[in-house]
């Protein structure tokens, strides 16, 4: 007689093994290792620049200085656009596609019990969409196209990437493993933006042209990106809550009849609901502040690629330190105090960034310095903060949340910038702008009660917060 196959029993919380919980940390680490190149070489450094470049010179401008505040524009899709205003553009159409898909995505995996996969098809899909700009060639509009889509997927991943992290640590462990995870990833950045940098500065030595370069360095994300994601998923156990061990499979109609749901009673929960707010717009302006670095340089300050790229590896050296020192502050004065240091911080920064004078490296260097030391630590504070706000199985669905607003999804903010520089034809008030995220993001963080809201959502207290 066939014995009937024994049911699975949901169980999502980490391990009680040590050993297990840190062979489970490393591989989640490598994860961030491998994406961080995407943001880092693609988003900050590289594209601003050759996307404008490409959409300037489509618009009939002779090189991209004269771009800068004259009328030069492109017509995607009917619509009119500053060449410059392509780039931030492109943005927030993919927040927008976050904004509709990854709550749905995160209600999926939350119904799923194969996260991994997940992520392994999510990161791949991604990468692949990056290497492919190495054939677009002058086209602007299929460069446009390929990055609005690797963006996309790029958000997609880390929603999936998050919901890991309440399985893998205690409480008590979050805010380390999240501030390491973001120092290693930084790290990561590093190392591959300084053989770009390499790459770009000898492109003429080795008889390919600028352009050439930069595509080859994109490429080279996708490959670094897949190779790793490979890596990180092999320690990682899939596990999965309630939702999943109530579904026969993933379909449309029970991730979504959850999600609306969801969102209708997140009331209940008004702690989180608060965090997410506060979360919002202070990210919006880091993002922004990071996505539009390259092109403020290049085109407000005049500062060729060689130190634009130079003054970015700098940045992700010291954003390595950064992290973990504001990691070990969060140990000592609580994790919401530091990262709302952070934001007084970066309040002071944009504002200098509005008077900061053209054609002075050093300035642009030492303002590159100060973004290094706050740049990780109030994103990686904010992902385990918002891990104890989130109840237990709707890991994936509360990230794809939180996800519209992480790394690579700055609606406002994109917004913001794009009309500023549709207006002005440059970055320079644009980037001052963002001080009012900073503010209101702040304000409503320091309203947030996460003693309470944990409570709330039936988790566990951390000794400190």
């Amino acid at each position: 007689m066939n014995s009937r196959p024994t049911a699975q029993v949901p169980d999502n919380s980490p391990s009680a093994d040590p050993a297990q919980r840190r062979r489970e940390q490393r591989g989640w680490y490598v994860y961030d290792w491998a994406n961080q190149v995407f943001i880092t070489s693609v988003v900050t450094v590289l594209i601003g620049p050759y996307l404008s470049g490409l959409a300037c010179t489509t618009a009939g401008a002779p090189d991209t200085a004269t771009c800068t505040g004259g009328a030069f524009y492109v017509h995607p899709l009917g619509i009119q656009l500053h060449a410059n205003a392509v780039y931030p553009a492109v943005t927030t159409v993919a927040i927008l596609l976050q904004i509709l898909l990854l709550p749905l995505l995160g209600s999926l995996a939350d119904h799923s019990k194969h996260k991994k996969r997940w992520l392994f098809w999510l990161a791949f899909l991604g990468s692949l969409a990056t290497s492919l700009l190495y054939f677009t060639g002058d086209d602007y509009a299929t460069t446009a196209a390929l990055f609005l889509v690797a963006n996309v997927l790029y958000g997609a991943s880390l929603v999936i990437y998050n919901s890991f992290l309440s399985e893998i640590a205690t409480p008590d462990e979050r805010d380390w493993v999240s501030t390491t995870g973001w120092a290693i990833g930084y790290l990561g950045g590093a190392l591959l933006l300084a053989a770009h940098l390499v790459l770009v500065l000898q492109a003429d030595a080795l008889g390919i042209g600028q352009g050439e370069a930069v595509r080859i360095a994109i490429a080279s994300v996708g490959i670094w990106w897949t190779g790793f994601t490979i890596i990180a998923l092999k320690p990682l156990r899939n596990r999965f809550g309630e939702l999943a061990a109530r579904s026969a499979r993933p379909n449309l109609r029970a991730p979504t009849v959850q999600l609306v749901h969801t969102v209708r009673h997140m009331r209940q929960y008004p702690q989180t609901l608060l965090f997410l707010l506060a979360f919002i717009f202070f990210n919006d302006g880091i993002q922004a502040a990071v996505r539009y670095a390259a092109p403020f340089a290049a085109q407000d300050l005049q500062l060729d690629q060689g130190i634009m790229m130079g003054t970015i590896l700098l940045i992700q050296f010291v954003a390595f330190a950064g992290a973990l020192l504001v990691g070990m502050a969060a140990r000592h004065v609580g994790s919401k105090r530091a990262v709302l240091g952070t934001l007084v911080v970066w309040c002071v920064l944009v504002t200098l960034g509005y008077f900061l004078p053209a054609r002075e490296p050093l300035l642009f260097l030492a303002m590159g310095v100060g973004i290094g030391l706050v740049l990780g630590g109030a994103q990686a504070l904010a992902r385990s903060m918002y891990s104890q706000l989130i109840p237990r199985g709707r890991e994936a669905e509360y990230f794809s949340l939180y996800q519209i607003s992480d790394k690579g999804s700055t609606f406002l903010g994109s917004l913001a910038v794009t009309i500023a520089v549709t207006l002005t034809g440059g970055y320079r008030a644009a980037i001052f702008s963002l001080i009012i995220f900073f503010l209101i993001g702040g304000y409503l963080l320091w309203k947030t009660d996460m003693r309470r809201g944990i409570r709330e959502v039936g988790n566990e207290v951390p000794e400190r917060l």
